[in-house]
């Protein structure tokens, strides 16, 4: 009766070594498909990055000529009226 119980016991301590090992074989296999996704996720995420940061640096220098053009061509038009209120005929 005792020999029974112990094998039985055996027996139920081997059957959760093997599920414990399937479980973590199955962990490691996804793992190593999650690693090269993971990579690429990155790798489009650096991408996605670095075109922000080259949109916005040409945002900057477009939003710097038109306010260089727009001070360019305001300072001429605000020296017009001057001229006209001093015209004497």
């Amino acid at each position: 009766m005792l020999k029974a119980i112990n094998t039985r016991i055996l027996v139920a301590i081997l059957a959760a070594l093997a599920a414990i090992g399937g479980a973590l074989t199955y962990q490691r296999q996804e793992a190593a498909k999650a690693a090269p996704v993971a990579a690429k996720a990155a790798a489009i995420l650096q991408q996605q990055q670095k075109n922000a940061d080259e949109r916005k640096a040409e945002d900057e220098a477009f939003r710097q000529r038109v306010e260089q053009d727009r001070k360019r061509h305001s300072s001429t038009a605000a020296h017009e009226g001057k001229t006209w209120q001093t015209y004497i005929p």
